[in-house]
């Protein structure tokens, strides 16, 4: 017997599980929106009826409300879903150790045995269909397939609470009619790139030349043709796998717009310490740190350095971020939103080069004051101990980069 895996995707999750908490808004037009007052105001999922309606994700609320004035929009409420996401999860286990989330509403589950096909595999899919709209009451699409990337498309064909089959031997009449852009990682660019190479389908992308693809889209071209013949091989992965951290950062949209480098220093070092206190909770420490800054007009651009010597202290974290701003964005001002990220991590126990300017002591003594406050937070939340940089600006006092920031599973290429 072959693979057959399943990939269950929850329809419209986020506005599904709010109409089952608040039945007075099941039959309206749906949106999860972020909070426009700190400037996240877009539309973060929708319901079917609102999606009759021509909204889509990323529209902003006044886009939305243009498209339809009776709009319901609620705030997210991300604690629920990922508890709604973890019930899920443990209806897949019970029919597989291989569960991989792509994502809180997604995941794939290898149900591959000795006799398992691909109809078994359809079967399946229908049980945990039903028993997710039983035992939640929302509704899941499945896609049915021997590889990870046609099960993922097969989930997205029928929407919602359907289960699509793509069967190796028919596999050629179903996906290569389909628009090159449904194929996973290919996006707006490479779909671009693709329609001048006239391809504008999954069948026109399978038939390209290796030499043709490598040239326009290198590697990654000959990849997705990969996918486009039926070659994934990917497993998916076991529920207790976790892949190596190879950064960790952190990004925010401030109140206002970034107009003076103070304004800078302030978001960089809340940002600092929320990304060295996760390395501290890993064991981590970094020898390179990477800043963005995404400008009024919403173009991002990005710069690095790599530091003397690894390390997971706020401090010099926030230090090399602003040497950086200071170096190559200072001139750009205003900044709409920034980011921040650590890489080329190692082992808090790995060997490293000591300074020759006798620091280690007070090194080690900030060390020990930040794993402090570490535990401060842990036990009272994060703004029981705030740097006084964050009190120039009121508003930007009370961000909170440790709660603000979910940070989803999407570990596809781990394997």
């Amino acid at each position: 017997m072959g693979r057959v895996i399943l990939h269950c995707d929850a329809n419209a999750f986020y506005a599904s599980v709010e109409c089952l908490y608040n039945p007075a808004i099941r039959d309206k037009p749906v949106a999860v929106c972020g909070d426009a007052e700190a400037r996240h105001g877009i539309v973060l999922t929708k319901n079917q009826i609102a999606k009759r309606f021509g909204i889509n994700t990323g529209d902003a609320i006044w886009q939305a409300r243009e498209k339809c004035p009776e709009l319901v929009c609620v705030p997210p409420d991300f604690p629920l879903y990922i508890r709604f996401s973890r019930r899920m999860r443990r209806i897949y286990e019970d029919y597989s150790d291989r569960v991989e989330s792509f994502g809180l509403d997604e995941a794939w589950v290898d149900v591959s045995g000795p006799d398992v096909d691909i109809r078994e595999g359809e079967r399946i899919a229908h049980e945990i269909r039903l028993r997710i709209k039983r035992e939640l009451g929302i509704t899941v699409s499945v896609g049915v397939s021997f590889n990870k990337i046609f099960a993922k498309l097969g989930s997205d064909m029928k929407k919602p609470d359907a289960v699509t089959v793509i069967a190796p031997d028919t596999f050629r009449d179903v996906v290569w009619p389909l628009p090159a852009g449904d194929l996973l990682f290919v996006g707006p660019a490479t779909r671009r790139k693709l329609r001048m190479m006239n391809a504008r389908t999954i069948g026109d992308l399978a038939n390209l030349p290796d030499d043709l693809l490598k040239a326009r889209l290198g590697k990654p071209g000959l990849m997705l043709k990969s996918y486009a013949l039926g070659l994934d091989r990917s497993p998916v992965m076991r529920s207790d796998f976790r892949a190596a951290i190879k950064s960790v950062g952190n990004s925010t949209t401030p109140p206002h717009d970034l107009t003076a480098p103070d304004d800078a220093r302030c978001i960089y070092s809340l940002l600092a310490e929320s990304v060295a206190a996760r390395m501290r909770e890993e064991g981590l420490r970094a020898r390179c740190v990477t800043i963005s800054a995404r400008s009024v007009d919403l173009v991002t651009c990005s710069c690095q350095r790599t530091l003397a010597r690894p390390t997971n202290l706020s401090g010099e974290i926030a230090r090399a971020a602003m040497q950086l701003f200071d170096e190559r964005f200072s001139g750009e001002l205003p900044f709409r939103s920034v980011g921040l990220s650590c890489s080329a991590l190692s082992p808090d126990g790995a060997p490293a080069q000591l300074g020759f300017l006798g620091d280690e002591e007070r090194r080690i003594r900030l060390e020990h004051l930040e794993e402090a406050v570490d535990g401060l937070r842990r036990r009272f939340g994060h703004q029981i101990v705030r740097r006084a940089i964050v009190l120039v600006d009121g508003e930007y006092a009370k961000i909170n980069p440790v709660e603000d920031h979910t940070v989803h599973p999407v570990p596809f290429y781990a394997g």
